[in-house]
């Protein structure tokens, strides 16, 4: 009996102790992590997504006329820039893109050359340095969850050209030197506002981009003494997810 006893009383003991610990346990703060709105609207399939992206673009296609031809290959479009991107629904999107564009057309050497004179050198190119904005639709398709998946782009874009050079190198140089590199800046005969459409084809990470410049390279002037260059740059596009 007495062992009984002690046993209740230590039980007894025992909860008295505990019933204020327990009553002093309270919850400071409740969340749902699905009400959290920044997660629910940002994301590649959500209502708001942006990253930035590089890419290269060939130059393709033949000048308007003969005195400026192209060394194709190294002509191209490099690029790097930033793509914001608002969903509208599961189909369809809107987007804008920023972006740094080098666009450099190196010029084949041959007597009929006329651009931008018609003497001819070890190398030589014409380098524009733009910044450009695009707006485009997208067209989404395929199942693909919460990822960028499969979708073609229709844009149009503008640009900047921010600076342009006329770069040749002689093999040898002058005076006896080895070669010569010299490097004409600042080109009155370059238009500086070009513009276009273009369309873009993608999976995930990877996209081909394919652009049509509507605005003329040269100025009105300068159009009676050179070729219009290739209006058509095709290449590839890597996005940073």
């Amino acid at each position: 009996m007495m062992l009984v006893l002690k046993r209740v009383g230590l039980l007894g003991l025992l909860l008295v102790w505990w019933l204020p610990v327990a009553q002093a346990q309270r919850i400071l703060l409740r969340a749902n992590v699905a009400n959290d709105t920044t997660y629910e609207n940002y994301g590649p399939n959500r209502a708001f997504y942006n990253h930035f992206y590089f890419g290269y673009a060939a130059v393709v296609g033949p000048s308007a006329g003969t005195g400026a031809e192209l060394e194709y290959g190294r002509s191209a479009d490099i690029f790097v820039g930033l793509r914001n991107k608002w969903r509208l629904n599961q189909t369809l999107s809107l987007g804008a893109d920023l972006r740094y564009d080098r666009l450099a057309y190196y010029l084949r050497q041959n007597d009929q050359k006329v651009l931008p004179t018609s003497a001819q050198h070890h190398t030589e190119y014409l380098a524009l340095h733009q910044a450009q904005a695009h707006g485009f639709v997208r067209i989404n398709y395929g199942r693909r969850g919460n990822a960028i998946g499969r979708y073609v782009d229709l844009l149009g874009w503008g640009g900047w050209v921010m600076g342009s050079a006329h770069f040749y190198e002689d093999r040898p140089g002058p005076n006896g030197a080895r070669k010569q590199r010299v490097s004409e800046r600042g080109l009155d005969y370059v238009r500086r506002w070009p513009y276009g459409v273009g369309a873009r084809a993608g999976i995930g990470r990877f996209a081909l981009v394919g652009r049509y410049r509507l605005a003329d390279t040269f100025t009105s002037s300068a159009q009676t003494r050179y070729p219009e260059l290739p209006r058509w740059t095709l290449g590839l596009e890597l996005s940073w997810l």
